[in-house]
């Protein structure tokens, strides 16, 4: 800006006639297309300096938490339903853990739920006089993947069966599920798988096909009926999650229980990752991150610990601005060879956002790690601060956060 009003002044030409020409010079550049947001950006260039964007509500909220506050909106840690425990409960409060998750299986209904997430809840922090509210996960997929069961839940065939239904009955469907869901306090689920197994795989892949948790074995078969699960979720304002990124239809063994799951299958163009983009350009806030490591994407890290697969594939290739979330990076086999720390670090730095963490108890080492690269780096401390405006962002649509 300062070299064209100096040119200006330089030159004598008058302020009107300059901002002209600059018009003229823009439209040729961007064609008639362009017209409207050159002449705006050139008459915003010729006259006082930008106006600076109204701070967001994730802005103000960000602004006036503590760093500790901030840290902790980057953490998931569980809650068993049918056995909530009161010390673990304490700790996450303790450490201002942002996002709870219910893990287990729970057969007391949406009532019994209700009361224990609207206690939960009740403890989250306040900012700024404005209470931060938790985002409340679960696993409800359907099949043999449904925490959640008991009087108000209905009964949730698995995803391939599921995949055999019209995309407008799965749609219908999942916003019942959806509604339970929300009438029970859970704000989000870590569903629709999005994987494709193959079928000459089929059974064989532990993690997805052992249990019919996908939709099909085609990315023509999983890619509208994932997305028409994830739409019934949205519809019914439950935040739904895309998983496993980039996919684990193509593995053997199962991160949950398994050291070493590599897939030598996928690149980052196959079409089973295709998946994943027909699912961000159909709204999804959350896109889960698998532990297995793709050696043909990058054999020297797990997924969740790829800046190629999160910020290359994911952010910049796909275009997703929504939240990031790990799998579980505190009981998983795959990452028991990480120190929990370093765990939580190599999520962040590669690009993730919500550390998700079976066990609660990781949570002050994973916690001081961060804060610990915060103080040494500025890019994490930057990466840091996007991240919680992501998560931020979320819980406002959620309804979770107001400003006003």
């Amino acid at each position: 800006m300062a070299s064209h009003r100096s040119l200006t002044r330089r030159s004598g030409v008058s302020r009107r006639v300059w901002i002209a020409s600059s018009v003229a010079l823009a439209i040729a550049a961007a064609g008639v297309g362009g017209v409207q947001l050159s002449q705006a950006a050139t008459i915003d260039q010729a006259s006082a300096p930008a106006k600076r964007a109204a701070p967001t509500c994730a802005d103000k909220t960000y602004s006036a938490m503590t760093s500790a506050q901030r840290v902790g909106q980057l953490f998931m840690g569980s809650v068993t339903p049918s056995a909530p425990d009161s010390a673990r409960i304490a700790l996450m409060r303790q450490y201002h853990v942002g996002s709870v998750f219910l893990a287990g299986r729970s057969k007391a209904g949406t009532s019994a739920t209700k009361t224990l997430v609207d206690g939960l809840q009740a403890k989250a922090d306040s900012v700024a006089g404005h209470r931060v509210g938790l985002l409340v996960s679960t696993d409800q997929e359907g099949g043999a993947v449904q925490v959640l069961s008991g009087p108000g839940f209905s009964t949730i065939p698995s995803a391939l069966t599921q995949g055999t239904w019209t995309t407008t009955k799965l749609r219908s469907e999942a916003a019942v599920w959806a509604k339970q869901l929300k009438s029970a306090g859970v704000n989000l689920n870590l569903a629709p798988v999005a994987d494709v197994v193959p079928a000459s795989l089929g059974t064989a892949n532990a993690p997805i096909g052992k249990y019919n948790r996908e939709f099909g074995h085609t990315a023509a078969v999983v890619a509208p009926h994932s997305n028409a699960f994830l739409q019934g979720s949205l519809q019914s304002g439950v935040l739904a999650t895309l998983k496993h990124f980039p996919g684990l239809g193509y593995v053997r063994g199962n991160t949950d229980t398994t050291a070493g799951v590599v897939d030598t299958v996928t690149t980052s163009t196959s079409p089973s990752v295709s998946v994943f983009k027909s699912g961000i350009d159909a709204g999804a806030p959350f896109v889960m991150i698998s532990s297995a490591t793709y050696s043909k994407i990058d054999a020297n890290n797990r997924a969740a610990f790829s800046s190629t697969v999160i910020q290359t594939m994911l952010r910049k290739n796909m275009g997703f601005k929504g939240v990031v979330i790990s799998d579980d990076l505190g009981n998983a086999v795959a990452v028991k060879a990480v120190a929990p720390g370093d765990r939580a670090v190599k999520f962040i730095s590669a690009g993730g956002d919500v550390v998700l963490t079976v066990e609660p108890n990781l949570i002050p080492a994973m916690t001081k790690a961060v804060q610990s690269r915060m103080t040494q780096s500025s890019a994490f401390s930057t990466q840091v601060s996007q991240s919680v405006h992501r998560i931020l962002n979320a819980k406002q649509k959620a309804g979770l956060l107001t400003c006003s």
